[in-house]
């Protein structure tokens, strides 16, 4: 079962339709365990192959285990495939709207804006290292000129090949859907959509050795075009997709690694 949010998480919106919201997951502040401030924080972007049936939720168990570490977490939600305005482009509109909301709010809650990491899973993944490289779009395309840059995006299990993913057929057609059709179709939707690789900010991706969802090849760049300057892969053995999201498996901890590795 998803772990119940706390006594200290709030629900904000960063938009007026029904699915633009997230949950802020705050610390406690204690004399025997004091918190820094101001307080870091991890966005948290769930997976599901962008689709309408999979909610922010499959993240709570990460939220809760983050707050006990002192990490204030902004679990955020989105308009998926097979709701109004979901897919490309209002998904991507979504998540860079909901990351640019924190800094609306961040000050009233003491988070530091400097030092924000992006965590997703799955087609989640996808969407925090695209996040990561939001400045490189150019000014008209979906989702740029951000407000928050962090200092490391993080994909589990992540969908990075986007123009593979929809060749191959990866979730039944997902990439394809998502986008609305296919990379010869829509080749300049595709090139945006698609994590850049000229990224300033350090990218990572953590993944399983038995998962057979997201397999390994999809997780990383086509690897005939460009590559990342910063790209760290980190390879779970014996993990498989969900492992990835369970906070007490081994593939957690890798991520808990690179958060707290100084200079990520």
């Amino acid at each position: 079962m998803p772990a119940a949010p706390s006594d200290k998480t709030l629900t904000i919106t960063y938009g007026t339709e029904a699915e633009q919201f997230g949950q802020l997951w705050l610390p406690a502040d204690t004399e025997s365990s004091p918190l820094p401030h101001p307080l870091p924080v991890v966005v948290l972007i769930h997976g599901g192959f962008w689709r309408a049936q999979y909610g922010l939720d499959l993240m709570d168990p990460l939220a809760a285990d983050l707050v006990t570490r002192g990490y204030a977490v902004w679990n955020i939600e989105y308009r998926r495939v097979g709701q109004p305005g979901g897919g490309y482009p209002g998904t991507v509109e979504d998540v860079a709207a909901a990351i640019d909301a924190l800094a609306e709010f961040g000050p009233e809650h003491d988070l530091d804006l400097n030092d924000v990491v992006m965590v997703g899973h799955s087609a989640g993944g996808h969407l925090a290292l695209w996040a990561a490289g939001r400045w490189s779009l150019d000014a008209w395309a979906p989702g740029s000129l951000p407000k928050v840059t962090p200092r490391l995006a993080i994909g589990q299990g992540p969908v990075f090949d986007m123009a593979r993913g929809d060749r191959l057929g990866l979730g039944g057609g997902a990439v394809t859907d998502f986008l609305g059709g296919s990379v010869a179709q829509l080749p300049d939707d595709y090139a945006d959509a698609t994590p850049s690789v000229t990224a300033a900010v350090p990218l990572a991706v953590v993944r399983g050795t038995n998962d057979d969802i997201v397999p390994a090849e999809f997780t990383v760049p086509d690897p005939t075009g460009p590559q990342p300057a910063s790209l760290q892969i980190v390879d779970v053995d014996g993990a498989d997709h969900f492992d990835l999201i369970d906070p007490t498996h081994p593939a957690w901890q890798a991520v808990l690694d690179l958060l707290q590795t100084p200079g990520s």
